[in-house]
C-alpha cells in the first residue's frame, strides 16, 4: 500500500516564528509559503508547518505515508478497523491527503502526489 514517509507535518501557532525556526534547520527557504501552510523540500523529505493543526487535535509532528492510491488506500485502512479523521482533501496542485485514526488512536496520515 505505501512507498514512504515522505511528509511530516509539524502543528505550530506562531507560523512566521516556526518558519524562521525550520528555514534556520532546514537551511533551504520554504517552497510553498501560505498563511494556512508553509513547506520545506529537503533531501527527498517534505516537513510541514501547519497552524492549524492544533485545532485539528494534533499534538504532535504527523507523518504521512506516501501511497498511489490515496481512495483505495483509505478504503483499506477502513476496512481493518482504522477510522477516518480527514477524508480526502486536495491541498493544492493535485497533492491529495488524508488521515485514519487507528483502534489505539493514533493518527496516520496518507499523501497522493499528482
Amino acid at each position: 500500500m505505501s512507498q514512504a514517509v515522505n511528509l511530516i507535518v509539524f502543528p505550530v501557532r506562531d507560523l512566521a516564528q516556526a518558519k524562521k525556526v525550520f528555514t534556520n534547520v532546514t537551511g533551504v527557504e520554504p517552497y510553498a509559503d501560505a498563511p494556512y501552510y508553509v513547506g520545506f523540500r529537503v533531501g527527498g523529505q517534505e516537513i510541514g508547518l501547519d497552524p492549524n493543526g492544533h485545532k485539528q487535535g494534533l499534538t504532535g509532528p504527523l507523518p504521512y505515508w506516501e501511497v498511489k492510491d490515496i481512495k483505495k488506500s483509505l478504503q483499506s485502512l477502513q476496512e481493518a478497523g482504522a477510522q477516518v479523521a480527514q477524508g480526502v482533501k486536495d491541498v493544492g496542485g493535485g497533492k491529495l491527503i488524508a488521515t485514519v485514526k487507528d483502534p489505539d488512536n493514533n493518527i496516520i496520515g496518507l499523501v497522493q502526489s499528482p
